[in-house]
Order: structure tokens, then sequence, then C-alpha cells
């Protein structure tokens, strides 16, 4: 039987190859992105795949966009969470966040928060987060715009310790969340550099990252066969540890909540 399977960040890099899978075998694709040249190349690609355009580090296009998809899909068999943008300076989006905790925290958080009924209503839900798990990322409480000091990494590091802590503050009924770290894998890393840095950036991904055809399948096997526990985390398809204070986990939820439900009137 065919399943829908959605996926933010679905018309470049591991999105889009997840979502070439998945057409391939007949399963209904929902890609998301924000880009109308994004969705033009991914309809010449993937031309079964469905494109939906919405800029995700934007809290009213999200939730406008869960909207859409409750109304259309109220079976949703996966979730992927693969938007995710590189910011080598500090940006801020018209809500008043920065872009990486906007793309790559609230957005996500809003996602499943807002997909839980479609996801229930599946006979096996997954949602599966592609982030840095593992890494040793920290929260930075008395800055999470990070507006003293902004570094790229700090933030990016910020919003995988972000989807640990949210994953672990998830509390579904049958639904299997699973953090992802696909490590360094050749999806255009060095566009967002100026030169000479992006030719250096370039040239470290044509040696050292892992093509995109290989960090697929085992992505896919999780969505396929999820593990029976309610959250776990993987790096390049091995199961490791998640280091996660439940208080901590609630605390942090608590403050996302709030963040977003002000921006939202």
């Amino acid at each position: 039987m065919a399943r829908t399977i959605v996926i933010t960040g679905g018309t470049s890099g591991i999105g889009k190859a997840l979502g070439r899978h998945y057409a391939e075998r007949g399963d209904q694709v929902v890609a998301v992105g924000s880009s109308k040249e994004g969705g033009r190349r991914l309809r010449e690609e993937v031309p079964k795949a469905h494109f939906v355009r919405c800029d995700l580090s934007s809290l009213r296009q999200t939730r406008d966009l869960v909207e859409r998809l409750n109304t259309e899909h109220p079976v949703i068999d996966a979730l992927v969470l693969a938007a995710f943008r590189f910011n080598p300076t500090r940006v801020e989006t018209e809500e008043g966040f920065e872009h990486t905790f906007a793309l790559y925290v609230l957005n996500r958080w809003l996602m499943v928060e807002g997909l839980r009924d479609p996801l229930e209503n599946a006979s096996a839900p997954v949602i599966i987060n592609l982030c840095g798990a593992g890494q040793g990322g920290q929260i930075h409480w008395d800055d999470l715009q990070l507006k003293d000091k902004y570094r790229a990494v700090t933030a990016t590091m910020q919003g995988a310790r972000a989807s640990e802590l949210l994953g672990a503050a998830y509390a579904p009924q049958r639904t299997k969340y699973m953090l992802y770290n696909p490590v360094f894998v050749a999806t255009g890393l060095h566009e967002p550099f100026n030169q000479p840095l992006r030719s250096i950036v370039r040239v470290a991904s044509a040696v050292f990252a892992q093509p995109v055809a290989k960090a697929v399948p085992p992505i896919a096997a999780l969505v396929d066969h999820p593990p029976a526990e309610p959250l776990t985390a993987w790096k390049q398809g091995k199961i490791i540890d998640l280091d996660v204070d439940r208080n901590e986990a609630r605390r942090f939820e608590e403050i996302i909540r709030t963040l977003t439900q002000s921006a939202l009137p």
C-alpha cells in the first residue's frame, strides 16, 4: 500500500534523494522547499513528487503549511525533517528570530507538534529528524538567539542539542521518533560562503564528504523498519546513546512553546 512521506528540505540534498527513492517506489511524496527554482528542478528530476513552497524559517508560513497538510493528508506515514542552512553570518528572520534557530529548532518543533494527528493515524508512523545528534552541542539558555558573538558552528550545534531535547520531550502514543546524524555529506555546504572559503569548502567536500546516494539507504531503512523504542539516535546508520535530562528537555520545550505562541497570535 502506498504511503505518504512528507519531507522538509525536500528539493535538495538528502531530502530530494529520499523523495526520489520513495516516489519511485510508488509512495506519495510531499517535498517542501523555499524556492521556485528548487521546485522546478524537483519537478524535472522527480516528477512523481509533489512540491509545496514554504519559507520554513517563517513561523507563520510553517503554521499555514501544517494546517494545509492536516487538511490534504489526514494520514502521514513519515515526516522527514531535513531543512537546514548553514549561515556564516548572523541572519534574522522577519519575525525577529536568528535564522538557524528559526529553521533548525522552531520550524521542526511546529512541524512535529502540528502533524501529531495525521502521523498517529498511520499504521507505523515515524519521524526522522536529520540533525547533529551525539555531537555534544549545548543550549545557550541566556542567549538563545545568539545576539552576543554569533558563530555559525555554535548556532548549528545548539540546534543539534535542541533536537535531542525536543525529541526527548515528545510523547507520542505510537509514532517513533528518530534523530539521525548523517555526519559529512556532499549536499552543497560550500554554497553560503564567499570566496576563497567557498572553494576550500567545495574541495574538502569533494574529498571527504559521503555521497548523498550512500547516505540515503540507512535512513530509508529506518523509515521502513523503525525500532521498537519511542526515541532513538543514530549516527551514519549506527545507534548511539543520548545524554538527555528529562527535566531539561521539558524546560526547553516549554520555552519553545512560549516563543512560538507569542509569535503566532
